[in-house]
């Protein structure tokens, strides 16, 4: 009869733990596991994660390559033909086109990143537009069927 006192494992189930550094009579004596001399036989044997053995490193074999500057602005790309798409889908329509107007659309990914209008298409709606910057060809494009234009401060 099984009871919670009687409860032992299944026989080859667990093995011994393996003791080293306990002496020859141990029958790992000697080296305890560690082969031969070296740098990993030693005790408190470290290495750093992207040592290579002494082979020049990875981070030092590849070279340095380009430059990012941290004071330019990168600014998001809409063109006037995007705008018009918006208008036509009717994402957008009379109200003054904003950052919050633009993200909710989809049409930037960002809401507080600064973005550009572009003069790349054709535009045949009047739009009220604000943006951080606008290229000469889209100024046109929109002054020329009625629209206003608001540059924002980055």
């Amino acid at each position: 009869m099984d009871v919670l006192s009687n409860l032992k494992y299944a026989k080859g189930s667990r093995k011994p733990k393996k003791r080293v550094g306990r002496g020859e009579g141990s029958g790992r004596g000697g080296t305890a596991t560690r082969g031969m001399n070296g740098q990993r036989s030693r005790s408190g044997a470290k290495r750093r994660a992207w040592f290579e053995g002494g082979q020049m490193p990875l981070q030092r074999r590849v070279p340095k390559k380009g430059f990012r500057n941290i004071f330019k602005i990168y600014y998001q790309i809409i063109n006037v033909a995007d705008l018009q798409k918006l208008v036509d889908s009717k994402k957008i329509g009379d109200e003054k086109i904003t950052p919050a107007v633009l993200y909710k659309a989809g049409a930037i990914s960002k809401a507080a990143a600064p973005y550009k209008i572009l003069g790349n298409g054709e535009l045949n709606a009047k739009l009220e537009i604000e943006a951080h910057g606008f290229s000469n060809s889209a100024k046109e494009k929109i002054e020329k069927l009625g629209g206003t234009i608001k540059k924002i401060d980055i």
